[in-house]
């Protein structure tokens, strides 16, 4: 039996406050930083470069809407990643032809940012409601709200979507050649990532300050894990050896005491490159059936809380579009594009943003004043430098969105220049005051428009939980309880602990509302993680104990 967590605290007041601690602190980069780094080059360099040669500077613009594309799915495996990739082209391609006839058809800027700010809160939704992740929606909002304000003519549509569709197929291209090299790559990096979280947690013996959060961690890892290993259903002898290795980190996450660290690592650092996939040494019945599988698959798919967030991205992009056109700044897409990037999962986390943001522009428009002259010497050089600039921002946001935005700054300014020069001090000027404004009247909106439903889903979390943990204590309590219904069991609860975790963070982050039963919420994952524990003992996954001890550790 692992050792009893620490009690629980009194439930914790609204988060209310804007924390300024730790917003500009840089993390560690992400391990597969050079993937959407390297094909974001290999997608825009061809096509750009060859318009650059054509004298077409003008339509490079275009052809980046497609070859942004490449850095969406990257943590997929390959045939998910397809699929996704094609939507994300389609979604591109729908939302830049809205742009393009809408700014064919009329020259009002009031009406193009209302399209903008509309586009901006479906484009949101639709990366939320699909999961597509990073970059999520803030791409698609950058094209098309540029878009709106490009000099257009309703002939030149087809063709620019041409261009574009050209480019995203070749997007599709890029992303998906690696497959040919290490056709599992995602899915062991995947299981790898599972495996070291779960090895940091049993490090901690399930004590010790900030071993809960290691545990959610570990826990979003495994799910992650799971939601690679089953977004394809073709059958595999190295996924199926995968899962073996997922359900073994899950394991250790229920029982850190009894967990072999070393072990774990190790199976971790087997799954580079691309020899065999070591064997997790799993019960006979659990490694010819991996039952319950399925219930990842369904509790995963849940849907966020996408209402306010649509409001607040339609409100929030419209006003600062608005606002913008009010001041006289030259660029409002700018300012919608601002708000449109601040929208995260609570409130708290928009604050971030809007600080990293703002952070990151203002230093970027100094990288832009140091690097215009040399982008000014040919339209090579001027594409030369988006290339860099694309390359370092995806190099560097994975440690922090402020530093990212250091690079995305100055490569949005150069594009601007495609479609003719343009004079550097009052782009910085635009770029600084647009981007103020929006981050200032974007998270106006984020708290005029509150999530006072985020309670109400802690509350079915909490019971979802108590239903899963209840189940698996019933089913422990039975003299011979199979396989087929203990695998099961024991995968529902822990995607149920998952998902309140993960509920009760994102509503302590939101404000306006009733306090977040915290003491409930721990005490529901004490005792769900005895009975994962328990659970997990019962099948073989770990050693025998007393059956009077595993019983008592079934109960709440």
């Amino acid at each position: 039996m692992s050792s009893a967590p620490p009690a629980p605290g009194p439930a914790s007041p609204p988060a209310r406050r804007l924390p300024p601690a730790g917003v500009l602190r840089l993390g560690r980069p992400s391990e597969i930083w050079f993937k959407p780094a390297l094909s974001v080059v290999a997608a825009i360099a061809p096509p750009a470069l060859t318009l650059v040669a054509l004298g077409r500077l003008d339509l490079v613009m275009y052809a980046m809407a497609g070859a942004l594309c490449a850095l969406y799915a990257h943590n997929r495996p390959y045939a998910a990643r397809a699929g996704v990739l094609v939507g994300v082209v389609l979604g591109m391609l729908g939302g830049l032809a809205v742009a393009l006839v809408a700014a064919s058809l009329t020259r009002s800027a009031t009406v193009l940012v209302t399209v903008g700010a509309l586009l901006a809160a479906a484009q949101k939704v639709l990366c939320d409601a699909t999961r597509v992740g990073p970059p999520g929606n803030v791409v698609l909002t950058f094209v098309s709200s540029a878009s709106l304000f490009a000099p257009q003519a309703l002939a030149q549509v087809p063709g620019h979507l041409a261009l574009a569709a050209a480019t995203g197929a070749w997007a599709w291209l890029v992303c998906m050649a690696p497959a040919l090299v290490r056709p599992h790559g995602p899915e062991r990096r995947a299981t790898a990532a599972a495996l070291k979280a779960a090895a940091a947690y049993a490090d901690t013996g399930d004590t010790g300050e900030g071993h809960a959060r290691v545990r959610a961690g570990g826990y979003a890892a495994v799910q992650a894990a799971w939601q690679s290993l089953l977004s394809t259903s073709a059958p595999s002898r190295t996924r199926r050896a995968l899962q073996r290795l997922v359900v073994r980190a899950e394991v250790a996450l229920a029982a850190p005491t009894e967990a072999d660290a070393d072990r774990l690592r190790g199976w971790a650092g087997a799954l580079r490159g691309r020899g065999p996939v070591p064997e997790a040494g799993l019960p006979d019945a659990a490694a010819d059936e991996l039952l319950g599988v399925d219930a990842a698959r369904t509790l995963r798919a849940r849907l966020g809380p996408l209402t306010p967030l649509a409001v607040r991205t339609a409100l929030g992009c419209a006003l600062a579009g608005h606002a913008s056109l009010a001041l006289g700044v030259g660029r409002p897409y700018w300012a919608l594009v601002t708000a449109a990037s601040l929208y995260q999962a609570n409130l708290s986390l928009t604050w971030s943003r809007a600080v990293q943001r703002v952070v990151g522009n203002v230093v970027g428009v100094l990288v832009f004043l140091a690097v215009v002259p040399l982008a000014h010497l040919g339209p090579w050089a001027l594409v030369l430098c988006c290339l860099a600039f694309s390359f370092g921002a995806e190099a560097l946001i994975s440690r922090n969105y402020w530093l990212g935005s250091v690079c995305v700054t100055p490569m949005a300014l150069l594009i601007t220049e495609f479609a003719g020069y343009q004079e550097p001090g009052t782009l910085m000027r635009e770029r600084v005051v647009d981007t103020v404004i929006g981050a200032l009247v974007g998270f106006a909106a984020a708290v005029a428009v509150t999530n006072r439903r985020a309670g109400d889903r802690v509350e079915r979390a909490l019971t979802a939980a108590d239903r899963a943990r209840e189940h698996a204590a019933r089913l422990l309590a039975e003299p011979h309880p199979g396989p087929a219904v203990l695998e099961p069991a024991r995968r529902g609860l822990a995607v149920a602990l998952a998902d309140l975790r993960t509920t009760a963070d994102a509503a302590a982050g939101e404000w306006w509302q009733r306090a977040v039963p915290q003491e409930r919420v721990v005490l529901a994952e004490q005792s769900g993680h005895r009975t994962l524990a328990a659970t997990a003992r019962r099948q073989g996954l770990l050693p025998d104990r007393d059956p009077a001890t595993e019983t008592e550790d079934a109960r709440p």
